[in-house]
């Protein structure tokens, strides 16, 4: 069993910057590739950036490739989601997920990962 929890969050304006972190505890999960999701009230969850179990493949939504970057630090059990030139419509709760060790599906649907945080809340005002 993985516990995984976020943190990071915050409000931040236009433009700025924030680094989101997911620590996991209970076992290791340098075998697992890893997610980041985010949901807005009244809208579905969605895909924003994964890394592999090893960190030699990154995934990343359009919306936000150029400005997120994701990366895993597996000494330190974590995972991070540096976000840049934030825009307004990048607020929402995001969210930390692992898949099964080694797993081969598709890195882009929720339904694919198995362990979840409890999310982290990103504001930012324009």
């Amino acid at each position: 069993q993985v516990q995984l929890v976020e943190s990071g969050g915050g409000l931040v304006q236009a433009g700025g910057s924030l680094r989101l972190s997911c620590a996991a505890s209970g076992r290791t999960f340098s075998s697992n590739d890893v997610g980041w999701f985010r949901q807005a009230p009244g809208k579905e969850r969605e895909f924003v950036a994964a890394i592999s179990w090893s960190g030699g493949s990154t995934y990343y939504a359009d919306s936000v490739k150029g400005r997120f970057t994701i990366s895993r630090d597996n000494a330190k059990n974590t995972v991070y989601l540096q976000m840049n030139s934030l825009k307004p419509e990048d607020t929402a709760v995001y969210y930390c997920a692992c898949r099964p060790p080694y797993y081969s599906g598709s890195y882009y649907y929720p339904s694919e990962y198995n362990y979840w945080g409890q999310g982290t809340q990103v504001t930012v005002s324009s």
